[in-house]
């Protein structure tokens, strides 16, 4: 071809092409609404007249979001402020440790505003007094509580602010009420307690409040109570203060009632009272305790439910016995539970718990009856604990799971998934060539996983029980596959267990063929493996990178042999086609 010919086509193409401007103002408002706020306001509606309209659309404006938006500085959030502080409604700064405290500042000129989020940023009392005595129509707000805040200096206008606020989350970094005194139309209290037992300088702390602190809370309006506390006793110290009022007069219109506590949380005279006193006078939709207020105690015998749709027990020695007697009412009215919690429960699918082990065969009628009840979960864990199956046909835990359809997430041990013929086989010898010691270290080959992915899915492995219930867990977006021994090395909310004890006998049958099995989760979010000791070459996380290209969430950990990571190889080919991957351990 000539050049003139050339430049024809070119031409021709670009006239024949479409022009972004040409699409209707709902496509375009879609497109924009994956574009920062910052930029739309300061730099794409500067280029032409039709988005400058359309980037200051209500659909835009209505929620800011800066939480992680690494780019915005101070200067930008005032000029974003200036711009269309008005128009916002909804304002989300958390985690924005990089903006000077004196960025807040700018927050009065959204007069609007109804729900901000400010976690993460360091706001002195005095700040926020001047912030909030502007913003009349709040009803939602999230602050960190840290050493210096003063409730004393809070203005009149700030408090008769916070008194119309309904929704506040709390974080505590000191032994404090925070604001929660002056919100008196509390109906969704969620407080985090992560006060450390010592000072940086290596004093002891005390739970003791601080001067000023007399006025206590208003939980009249109370809906929704959540707390959770971080290791350490001060934390405890404090959240007690805080139960005392509610054990004085228990709102009347308390349906959720949940408090996350690591380790020994014990229970008092007072929070038996308050125990005791919801049993009376309320009905609870979701419910999560410390496993020492339910332990050996009749509790769930006496606590009322509505429509219950979030129960929490783990780590409780909760028998199956109780928990379809006390918790599932012998099966009736559970269809509105979503969100079932029996992490660390060893004995919850065994009848009774006295004379049992808890490496013992689960009862699979108990299982049977919580999925018949519960048939509408979307969250279920039964992870840390030995669900071991019996030989019987049709009653292995991964076939009863598979009739829960509605299930997002999902959290396993690793013997509990695996088929019983094949766990009751001496597992394979290629492993124990490689000695479980520390001493001198072996030397090994990379071991060569199949390039042709279909060899691997034969006819055996297709028929196994956990094949079965990945491939009817079609919409599921989180799985948990974690050995019952495991214990992680930097746990967030639990004591360190230096500890590691040996993988389960029934784990050791487990390996790349069942990882295999995950890829058939075409929506799968997030993926944790941990504690699978025959994994041999990890081709199967090949296949999990094939087929799950929405995963974001990626956690490996104790795959294979202890101390000799043989799957390297696998794991570099299957991040090639992890596109959506953000998070990866």
């Amino acid at each position: 071809l000539s050049h003139q010919e050339v430049v024809s086509e070119e031409s021709e193409e670009e006239s024949n092409g479409v022009n972004l401007m040409e699409f209707s103002d709902e496509i375009l408002l879609h497109i924009l609404s994956y574009v920062p706020c910052t930029d739309l306001v300061l730099n794409v509606r500067r280029t032409c007249r039709k988005l400058a309209t359309l980037c200051l659309d209500k659909s835009l404006t209505h929620t800011v979001l800066l939480q992680k938006d690494y780019k915005v500085n101070k200067d930008k959030v005032k000029q974003l402020m200036r711009d269309i502080g008005k128009e916002i409604y909804q304002l989300n700064m958390a985690g924005c440790y990089w903006l000077p405290s004196s960025t807040i500042d700018h927050v009065t000129r959204c007069k609007n505003l109804v729900k901000l989020n400010l976690s993460g940023c360091h706001v002195t009392s005095l700040r926020l007094s001047k912030m909030l005595s502007t913003l009349q129509h709040l009803r939602s707000l999230a602050i960190d509580v840290n050493p210096g805040f003063d409730a004393s200096q809070l203005s009149s206008e700030c408090k008769a602010t916070l008194s119309r606020v309904s929704e506040l989350k709390q974080t505590l970094y000191t032994p404090s009420y925070g604001v929660v005194p002056c919100c008196t139309s509390l109906e969704k209290l969620l407080l985090y307690f992560e006060i450390l037992d010592r000072s940086r300088e290596g004093f002891m702390l005390s739970g003791q409040l601080m001067v000023g602190e007399s006025n206590v809370p208003h939980y009249q309006n109370l809906r929704i109570f959540y707390a959770r506390l971080a290791p350490g006793y001060v934390n405890q110290e404090v959240v007690r203060l805080y139960l005392a009022v509610l054990s004085d007069r228990t709102p009347e219109n308390l349906h959720a009632f949940l408090i996350s506590a690591p380790g020994s949380f014990a229970e008092t005279g007072a929070t038996k009272n308050l125990l005791d006193s919801m049993a009376r006078n309320v009905r609870l939709d979701a419910l999560q305790l410390p496993k020492a207020w339910i332990n050996g105690s009749g509790l769930l015998q006496h606590l009322k439910f509505n429509n219950p749709f979030y129960f929490s027990f783990s780590r409780c020695t909760l028998s199956g016995g109780h928990l379809i007697q006390r918790v599932i009412n012998g099966g009736k009215d559970l269809k509105s539970l979503t969100s079932l919690n029996l992490s660390g429960c060893v004995h919850c699918l065994a009848p009774e718990s006295l004379f049992r082990k808890a490496e013992d065969d689960i009862d699979s009628s108990i299982l049977e009856s919580l999925v018949v009840s519960c048939s509408n979960l979307r969250h279920l864990n039964l992870s840390a604990a030995h669900h071991h199956s019996s030989e019987s046909i049709g009653n292995h835990l991964c076939q009863l799971l598979s009739r829960l359809k509605h299930l997002l997430s999902l959290a396993l041990p690793v013997c509990s998934i695996t088929d019983v013929a094949a766990s009751m086989e001496k597992p394979p010898s290629t492993p124990n060539l490689v000695p479980q010691t520390f001493g001198r270290k072996v030397r090994i080959g990379i071991q060569t996983y199949p390039r042709n992915l279909g060899d691997q899915t034969d006819q055996k492995i297709e028929s196994s029980v956990f094949w079965a219930l990945m491939g009817s867990l079609r919409f599921l977006e989180t799985l948990e596959i974690i050995g019952s021994s495991f214990s992680s090395a930097m746990p967030r909310n639990e004591p360190a267990i230096r500890n590691s004890l040996p993988p389960c006998v029934r784990a050791q049958s487990v390996g790349d063929s069942e990882v295999a099995a995950i890829s058939q989760l075409t929506y799968l979010q997030s993926l944790t493996l941990a504690q699978l000791p025959n994994i041999l070459t990890g081709s199967g996380l090949v296949s999990i990178g094939l087929q799950c290209q929405h995963l974001r969430t990626l956690s490996l950990a104790n795959l294979g042999m202890m101390g000799k990571v043989v799957y390297m190889s696998a794991l570099m080919d299957m991040l090639k086609h992890c596109k959506c991957l953000r998070d990866l351990r």
